[in-house]
């Protein structure tokens, strides 16, 4: 079969003839029809990753297909049965193997396209905020990086949520994509002063952060008391440093989340929060925004969109028709 293959650390993957996989007893073969793709991919192929995955790796950390293939003992899949899976790598070829039991069936209407770059994204949305910060209706969220993959996400669900959310992100575009999203306000991250931005809007009660950097200062300036920061990711490259006597002072709280994370220890948790994501899906309460679909062979250019930031939502890779 067709994959791409990172053969070192450090090095761009390149496009490989390997062997077919077969699966074992609990697993499944899946043809694959798109993969959605994520910053955390280029984090992976430098080795600044928390998971590193053994040399030579596919990339791809989700993605979504058909069940092609059953091992022995897996019966709780139909063979041909749509499905989406995060396998933390494996995405980025034609078929891949997996545990019947990470499986997530594809809701009615839901297109593989936004099933492959469905779990990741909402899913640390509706964990950071839901689980983690515990937010309320009539809250004020600030999310950072407002139209990229994960902050859209945090957008749609924090007002899902019935939270006032205030959208921070670059330029025009990127402002009517967080608007159309359902934020209630919008501060240009380009702005001269953020932390005074901030501070304008009267303040604010949760932070949801995937670029750290200068933003993260502001925004914890602009915290209530009781208010909570949610460390989720450092597109800028700078990680914060938190002055521990300014979360004192407010009684803040800073929390991390790494959604995959939590297959080690609570998968239920994992399980749990995508049920709800598919409902709401169903009942039309979210509209995943992909920005870019791009053919199997141009898997280095979806990348370079991340790494530029110049996607809005997600960018997805489609492998296959269907």
């Amino acid at each position: 079969m067709q994959a791409w293959q990172v053969l070192e650390i450090g090095q761009a993957a390149t496009r490989q003839e390997i062997a077919l996989p077969h699966p074992g007893k609990g697993q499944v073969r899946l043809r694959l029809a798109a993969c959605g793709l994520n910053f955390a991919d280029l984090l992976m192929q430098q080795g600044r990753y928390q998971e590193h995955p053994a040399l030579p790796y596919v990339p791809g950390m989700e993605f979504a297909g058909w069940v092609d293939a059953l091992g022995p003992d897996t019966a709780s899949v139909a063979l041909g049965q749509r499905v989406a899976a995060f396998g933390g790598s494996g995405g980025m070829a034609e078929y891949a193997v997996m545990p019947a039991e990470r499986l997530v069936p594809i809701p009615d209407g839901m297109s593989f396209a936004e099933a492959a770059g469905f779990q990741i994204a909402y899913g640390t949305s509706h964990l950071a905020l839901d689980h983690k910060a515990r937010l309320l209706p009539g809250e004020t969220l600030l999310v950072l990086g407002a139209a990229g993959g994960v902050g859209l996400t945090a957008v749609e669900i924090g007002k899902r949520m019935g939270a006032r959310v205030i959208a921070c992100a670059r330029g025009p575009e990127k402002r009517a994509v967080a608007m159309a999203a359902g934020a209630d306000d919008f501060i240009d991250s380009e702005t001269a002063d953020l932390k005074a931005a901030f501070k304008a809007i009267g303040g604010v009660d949760v932070v949801y952060d995937p670029v750290g950097g200068d933003g993260f200062d502001a925004a914890l300036s602009a915290c209530r008391p009781e208010g909570r920061l949610l460390a989720i990711g450092f597109a800028s490259g700078q990680v914060p440093q938190v002055p521990a006597n300014r979360l004192l002072v407010k009684n803040l709280s800073v929390m991390g989340l790494y959604w995959g994370g939590y297959l080690k220890f609570a998968p239920q948790i994992l399980t749990q929060s995508l049920r709800t994501l598919f409902d709401w899906y169903s009942e039309g309460s979210l509209h995943p925004h992909i920005s870019h679909v791009l053919p199997f062979d141009r898997y280095p250019d979806g990348l370079e969109l991340l790494r530029s930031r110049q996607a809005t939502g997600k960018v997805v890779v489609q492998i296959s028709e269907g």
